[in-house]
C-alpha cells in the first residue's frame, strides 16, 4: 500500500508538470496562473499545492524530471561513434522535440533574465549539461575522435550558442525547417571539433 501511494504521488506530480508545461508554452510564464495549471491538470488548488508551492517550484520539478533523461542521452552518445551519437542528440533536441517543448525552453530562458529563482534553476541545468558535455568531448579526444588540443569549455560554449539559436528560431518562426539546415549545422560542428575530417559526412564513420 505504501509503495502504491508513492507511485500515485509520483504520477500526480508528473501530471502537474505536463499540465504546467502546456500552460507555460501556451500562455507564457507570467500570464499562467496556478489556477490555470489546476484546471489543465484537473485538480483542486489545495491538491496542487500539496506538490508544488509556486510556479518556480514547478519549473524546478520540470528541470529535475528532464535531468535523468539528459543523463541517459549523454551516456548513449558515449557508447558508440562520437559523431553518430552527437548527430542523433542534435536531431532529437533541435528537430524532433515538439513546439511545446521548444516554447517552454524559450520561456525559461526569458524568465531567467528577470526572476532570480528561475535564473538559479536555469544556471543549474546548464551547468549540469555543460559538465556532461565537457566529459563527453574529453573522452572523444582521448579516443582520437576529435582534436586533442581542443578548448573543451570554449567548444561547449560555442555548441550551446548554436543550439540555443536554432531552438529560439523554431520558437519564433513557425516556418523554420530545422531538419533542412541540420546537415549544414552538423558540418560546421564537425569542422569545429575535428577539421582533419574534412568534408566527410557528420554522423557517419570514416
Amino acid at each position: 500500500m505504501r509503495r502504491a501511494n508513492v507511485q500515485l504521488q509520483a504520477d500526480r506530480r508528473g501530471e502537474i508538470l505536463v499540465a504546467a508545461q502546456s500552460c507555460f508554452a501556451r500562455s507564457g510564464f507570467h500570464q499562467t496562473s496556478m489556477q490555470e495549471i489546476c484546471a489543465e491538470a484537473g485538480m483542486s488548488p489545495g491538491n496542487l499545492y500539496r506538490y508544488f508551492r509556486s510556479k518556480e517550484d514547478i519549473i524546478a520539478g520540470i528541470a529535475e524530471r528532464d535531468r535523468a533523461e539528459t543523463a541517459r542521452q549523454f551516456a548513449a552518445v558515449g557508447e558508440g561513434n562520437f559523431f553518430d551519437g552527437l548527430a542523433a542528440l542534435a536531431h532529437h533536441h533541435l528537430v524532433e522535440r515538439s513546439l511545446e517543448e521548444v516554447a517552454l525552453c524559450a520561456e525559461i530562458m526569458a524568465e531567467s533574465r528577470r526572476n532570480p529563482a528561475v535564473a538559479r534553476i536555469y544556471q543549474d541545468m546548464e551547468a549540469d549539461v555543460r559538465t556532461r558535455f565537457v566529459a563527453l568531448l574529453r573522452s572523444a579526444a582521448e579516443r582520437g575522435e576529435i582534436r586533442r588540443d581542443l578548448d573543451l569549455d570554449g567548444a561547449v560554449t560555442a555548441l550551446f550558442a548554436l543550439a540555443d539559436g536554432l531552438s529560439w528560431r523554431r520558437a519564433v518562426q513557425p516556418s523554420f525547417d530545422a531538419a533542412a539546415v541540420m546537415p549544414l549545422v552538423l558540418g560546421m560542428v564537425q569542422q569545429l571539433l575535428n577539421p582533419a575530417l574534412g568534408h566527410d559526412k557528420v554522423g557517419g564513420t570514416r
